[in-house]
């Protein structure tokens, strides 16, 4: 099993074990669906990565992992992604926080390009994004050069679920 098939088993399984109608993840089917199951192959993360693209990509909309940590400084929460990028435990996030941080316009694109509405995604989102970028960042910092372009980050995200 890769190491992405690992990281979104662990995310699908907390979420299974939530009580429905209550903080779950809008549905745990709508995860799994996105991706083609947990189990797919690197041809199925062509929709989430590229949604999360223009949020981790050097050349989306936002500016690259850079630019996603200064957004979340200016909204005081820079301590709450420094624990995702750093070593450690990541420190949790709601959807309405992300929502905050991220703005309207953001999340409804993204939910958009997801064929999904924000509701769904908001919670789904804060789960994944917080392993997803401790993932990308093993050494504990964000990459000077950041995450590479919405390809290179395609491309990461393959080499990940391809891994043993």
């Amino acid at each position: 099993m890769g190491l992405l098939d690992s990281v979104l088993g662990q995310v699908l399984g907390g979420a299974q074990q939530q009580p429905q109608g209550g903080g779950g993840l809008g549905g745990l089917g709508d995860l799994g669906a996105l991706l083609g199951g947990a189990g797919g192959s690197a041809g199925n993360l062509g929709g989430l990565a590229g949604a999360l693209g223009g949020l981790l990509a050097n050349n989306g909309e936002h500016g690259g992992l850079g630019g996603l940590v200064s957004k979340f400084e200016q909204a005081g929460m820079g301590d709450v992604i420094g624990s995702w990028v750093g070593k450690g435990e990541n420190a949790p996030i709601t959807g309405g926080q992300l929502q905050d941080v991220l703005g309207n316009d953001a999340i409804s694109g993204i939910a958009q390009k997801l064929g999904i509405n924000s509701t769904t995604l908001l919670p789904m989102l804060a789960t994944l994004l917080p392993t997803l970028i401790d993932h990308l960042t093993p050494k504990g910092q964000v990459p000077a050069e950041g995450l590479g372009t919405h390809d290179d980050l395609l491309a990461s995200l393959s080499g990940l679920l391809q891994k043993s």
